[in-house]
């Protein structure tokens, strides 16, 4: 059964008249606070204004003393009666009196209720703003920490321990899931060297290799050899996914960009490319996995490469931005077919490619640029993807900025580029 919360129907609709119905909580508790306060002070002031009513009205019905007495009696009568009047003046003009005292008591009590209401609403809700930061804190890189809400068992406490156990489960369900990806892509790397090999043994035997025999065992070989590019993409993909920086230091991103450039010269020849001119930055320094940081780089290059229109143009740019707490970006544009704008946020998911027709040939096994946005988010970067207008794509990743010479160099990266 599904279960409502709110003030009762006839509030509810009076606070969505005032226009509180789209504010915060604590506005709506603060507005049901003050209605009750003042529906409870109205009646009040009704009950008061009927009860003085009715004692005004007996204080004027006096006993009649009846008729043919004497002159000094009916005298005496009359003044009773003028007597009684002036009482009832006098009690009417108290009552009014304490009416409209009570009515202005009540509109400075309601001012106040406002503010007490505020302060009410906060004081309760305040667990539950706890409980909102911290659980926005929490992402798939943090999902060891908890709320950990002490103090009685309430209400809150009890969403507070349930929220815990799904992030157990989560957290569980996570570390099971990466394991199962670093277990298996690891493991089948043994049967893959075994095929290479026995492929290599047969094709070295005394004798001349039948032609169709050396074909099948050149597509053989460039099957095997895509297959332990996507085990290795699954092996950078979960280590990137679990926070694995051992070799943590800090590194010119312009120098990462040119090396990946310049590795793959043989590459944008054989597609007649051209690289215009490249903008490197010599201050755009970061810190992070040099051996990451590196495979980020190249799957940007190899996506612009793979990506491209034969005899079409590459263009790499590295940035720093702002002062020394800004940030340092990587841009590389491609010329290429015209894509959706909507449909390009998928190429940073895993498995996701805009059809055959983007490579021309349907390769690719869709996880480079799904590693980069891994490797970017773990060193809380930025990756963001843009469709040209010309056609092609622009990709710029952004990663905070640090200052100085590296303190220690990654494996295969050099201080000193090449213009």
């Amino acid at each position: 059964m599904r279960m409502k919360w709110g003030p009762p129907r006839r509030l509810a609709g009076l606070t969505a008249r005032l226009g509180l119905r789209r504010g915060t909580a604590r506005t709506r508790f603060t507005a049901l606070y003050v209605t009750a306060f003042l529906l409870s002070g109205t009646a009040l002031l009704a009950i008061a204004a009927v009860v003085a009513s009715g004692g005004s009205r007996s204080s004027r019905t006096a006993p009649d003393g009846g008729t043919g007495q004497p002159a000094t009696t009916a005298q005496a009568q009359g003044r009773i009666d003028e007597l009684e009047q002036r009482l009832a003046q006098a009690h009417d003009t108290q009552s009014r009196q304490i009416l409209i005292g009570s009515a202005i008591a009540l509109g400075v009590m309601a001012v106040v209720s406002v503010g007490l209401g505020w302060l009410v609403a906060g004081r309760v809700l305040r667990p539950l703003r706890v409980m909102t930061a911290a659980t926005r804190r929490i992402t798939a890189d943090s999902l060891h920490e908890r709320l950990a809400m002490g103090g009685r068992g309430d209400e809150v406490k009890d969403l507070a321990d349930t929220i815990d156990d799904l992030l157990g489960r989560l957290e569980h369900s996570f570390d099971a899931q990466r394991l199962f990806v670093a277990n298996a892509s690891h493991e089948l790397r043994t049967p893959l060297t075994t095929m290479r090999a026995s492929l290599d043994v047969a094709l070295a035997k005394p004798g001349p290799v039948p032609a169709t025999t050396g074909t099948l065992a050149a597509r053989m070989r460039a099957e095997l050899d895509q297959v332990d590019r996507l085990l290795e993409s699954f092996l950078v993909l979960a280590r990137t996914q679990h926070g694995e920086f051992t070799d943590s230091a800090r590194l010119a991103l312009g120098q990462l960009a040119l090396t990946a450039l310049t590795g793959r010269a043989k590459d944008i020849a054989a597609k007649g490319l051209t690289v215009r001119e490249s903008r490197i930055d010599d201050s755009a320094w970061v810190r992070g996995s040099g051996t990451l940081l590196r495979r980020m780089a190249d799957n940007v290059v190899d996506n612009a490469i793979a990506h491209n229109d034969p005899g079409g143009w590459i263009s790499v740019a590295v940035r720093a931005e702002g002062d020394d707490a800004g940030a340092v970006s990587l841009v590389v544009e491609s010329s290429g077919p015209a894509l959706d704008q909507r449909r390009v946020a998928d190429l940073a998911r895993p498995f996701r490619r805009l059809g055959a027709d983007r490579t021309g040939t349907g390769q690719g096994s869709g996880l480079g640029l799904s590693i980069v946005a891994a490797i970017t988010q773990a060193h809380h970067g930025t990756l963001d993807l843009r469709a040209r207008p010309d056609g092609g794509l622009c990709v710029t990743v952004a990663l905070p900025r640090t200052d100085g010479r590296p303190t220690a160099e990654a494996p295969g990266t050099e201080t000193s580029a090449a213009r």
